[in-house]
């Protein structure tokens, strides 16, 4: 039997002052999408594809935040191997799981979008934890 309790192991980044979850699997991104995150935290997803979630633990983003967490939603996706890859990115409290739907399926309102290119030699420089 499954233990609903159990922690999934995520994968973390520590930048500056902040810690950026990656969620890999439906399981992973439900967890950190509407358990782990605080409300004014900013959630990032590639548009109009599956992806990877990727939250970061701030309500205060920068631009380097922005690139970092756009570009690791970008390369846990299926467009990892792309350029100019759209990525949105809003507030939880912006997110709403779709009733009925199981997984992480959601809707999201008053999001912003990148367009990122991979930079896989600064993504390998950040500080896993």
């Amino acid at each position: 039997k499954k233990n609903k309790n159990k922690k999934p192991n995520i994968l973390r980044y520590k930048i500056d002052d902040y810690i950026i979850y990656v969620g890999k699997n439906n399981i992973q991104n439900d967890y950190i999408t509407n358990k782990l995150a605080k409300k004014d935290w900013y959630w990032f997803h590639v548009k109009n594809s599956p992806s990877s979630h990727v939250v970061i633990s701030t309500d205060n983003l920068d631009e380097k935040l922005i690139r970092t967490c756009a570009m690791l939603t970008a390369k846990y996706s299926l467009y990892s191997l792309s350029s100019s890859i759209e990525v949105d990115y809003t507030q939880i409290k912006n997110i709403k799981k779709i009733p009925g739907k199981k997984n992480c399926f959601i809707r999201y309102t008053k999001e912003k979008s990148i367009f990122i290119d991979i930079d896989e030699e600064y993504l390998k420089s950040l500080e896993k934890i």
